[in-house]
Formats: C-alpha cells, sequence, structure tokens
C-alpha cells in the first residue's frame, strides 16, 4: 500500500509489517492499545520488545531510548509522570557501557529515583527529600533511610540518631538491637 491506509475493521498482516515514518495508535477506551503476543512454545523468551537506536555514528553518552509514562494535569498540559531513560556510555566494541535511569515526578519536578551507572547504582541522585525503606518478612521497616533527616533505622521508620537499631523479639537477654562482632585473628 502506497499513501494512507484507512480502516474501521481489524487488519491483519500474514507477513511481516515494517513502517519508515512515526505511527500512532489511538483506541477510545482501555482495551491494551498494543499487545505483543508470542505463541512459541518453546522454552526461550518471547514475546520481546526490542528499542534499538541504529545510528550511523554511535557516539559516547548517546541517549538509546526513552519510555514516557504521560497523562494531562489539571490544566490539561501533557506531563510526563514517570520515565526510563537508557544510555550507551561507552560504545567502544569490547568494552560497552550503559547506563539506566528511572525518573519520576515529584512536586511538579522530574526526579531521579533509580540511577544505574556504569559503577554503581543510586537511589535518589538528585538528593530529594525521599524516604528509602525496604521490608522484610515480619517488619515494614527492616531497613528505613529518612531523606528529610538524613537518618537510617533499622526496625524503626522514625530513627531519633544517626544510626538506629530497634531491638526486635520479646525482649529476652538472646534478642539483641545489634550486634558489632570483630573477626578472630588466624
Amino acid at each position: 500500500v502506497t499513501g494512507v491506509l484507512t480502516t474501521t475493521a481489524a487488519t491483519v498482516f500474514n507477513g511481516g509489517f515494517a513502517s519508515n515514518a512515526a505511527s500512532t495508535i489511538t483506541t477510545a477506551d482501555n482495551t491494551d492499545t498494543l499487545s505483543l503476543i508470542s505463541t512459541d512454545a518453546d522454552a526461550n523468551d518471547g514475546p520481546n520488545l526490542r528499542l534499538y537506536r541504529n545510528s550511523s555514528s554511535p557516539a559516547d553518552s548517546d541517549q538509546l531510548a526513552n519510555i514516557h509514562f504521560a497523562g494531562e494535569n489539571s490544566a490539561s498540559q501533557i506531563v510526563s509522570y514517570a520515565e526510563i531513560e537508557a544510555y550507551a556510555m561507552d560504545v567502544t566494541d569490547g568494552t560497552e557501557d550503559g547506563n539506566l535511569n528511572i525518573n519520576t515526578m515529584v512536586s511538579g519536578t522530574g526526579t531521579s529515583r533509580i540511577k544505574a551507572t556504569i559503577a554503581e547504582t543510586v537511589i535518589n541522585d538528585d538528593s530529594a527529600d525521599l524516604d528509602f525503606r525496604v521490608e522484610s518478612n515480619g517488619n515494614a521497616n527492616m531497613l528505613f533511610v529518612d531523606g528529610g533527616t538524613n537518618r537510617v533505622g533499622i526496625g524503626t521508620s522514625s530513627p531519633a540518631s544517626a544510626l538506629h537499631a530497634k531491638q526486635v523479639g520479646n525482649g529476652t537477654s538472646s534478642t539483641y538491637a545489634a550486634t558489632i562482632e570483630n573477626p578472630t585473628a588466624t
């Protein structure tokens, strides 16, 4: 087909489909707008979604792809409420490195939540007043970092000092809030 293809019914392609221009898929309800379905019965992965930046001149720090999760605000403006960014930090053959960032909107500002770089994984790289919490099977605040007070709690969501370990259990002498053990010399 050359030109515009307009149809009001489902269109089935019995072969592959390629487009060399931007495309938009619109639906007026909450059905899946795009489904990738694999009917392959083997143990390999599928379906697969590949975001491929096919550059004729790849360079270090190229942004590879962005996935934006957007909606409108109360002023009918389109806002990217969350995004996933991917970068090729080093494109040299044999030493390739990549970065992945997860950002969300916080009080009207795009804010880094997780950044996986070449050397580290960083939570809250923008130094926002955001707390970090890890749950265990029996404690909702097994590890708690208070972003506003710069304190760390173990077993508590309101640490009273730079490091606050709250005793867990029935309070018997065999239950300790913290144990610091020095290895014996060999």
